[in-house]
């Protein structure tokens, strides 16, 4: 089994967190796992996407051109990567951000509002656990619960007052998928 993710938004919405919180999350799973970043001019603000890899075999490149899932926070990120998610694949997109929808008919397509569950759950941060908990609700490649863990074990000090709220939002975004696929 190998999975590969690609996660992309803006600097500042917690594209990078949410792809290591994953790999975090593999690992404490025994499997193998590469996160690779990649950010644009500025980072906050510019675009920002990474990929992570989770394979219960050696991984033999960091990066795929097709990867499965592949996670969308906003609409210049689904303008650039809508297009390469893999036949077959699955389409996470934040539509309180993206307006556009996929002509696709090859992609499991799956919108949250994750931006406004943020905003209502109390801290626009936390929209990329509503999507990750999302996301591996519709792919279940991990429990949930390894990522409630990863989150304990790997949420910076500068941000541990939010804790609470990343896990609530976990939850959400797993329900919000659950919701979707009935």
């Amino acid at each position: 089994m190998q999975d590969d993710f690609l996660f992309s938004g803006f600097g500042g919405q917690g594209v990078m967190f949410a792809g290591q919180l994953l790999a975090y999350a593999a690992m404490g799973e025994g499997f193998n796992v590469t996160w690779i970043p990649s950010y644009g001019p500025e980072m906050r603000g510019g675009t920002a996407h990474c990929f992570v890899i989770v394979s219960q075999k050696p991984i033999a490149a960091p990066v795929t051109r097709h990867p499965k899932v592949g996670v969308i926070f906003n609409t210049p990120s689904f303008t650039r990567h809508e297009p390469v998610i893999a036949s077959g694949g699955l389409l996470v997109v934040n539509s309180s951000l993206v307006t556009q929808t996929s002509q696709r008919t090859d992609l499991h397509v799956l919108t949250i509002a994750a931006s406004a569950l943020a905003e209502e759950l109390g801290n626009v941060q936390i929209t990329n656990a509503v999507l990750l908990g999302a996301t591996l609700t519709a792919h279940p490649v991990l429990p949930l619960e390894a990522v409630h863990q990863a989150l304990d074990e790997h949420l910076p000090a500068r941000r541990r007052h939010l804790l609470a709220l990343n896990h609530m939002a976990l939850d959400r975004g797993a329900a919000l998928a659950r919701d979707a696929s009935s």
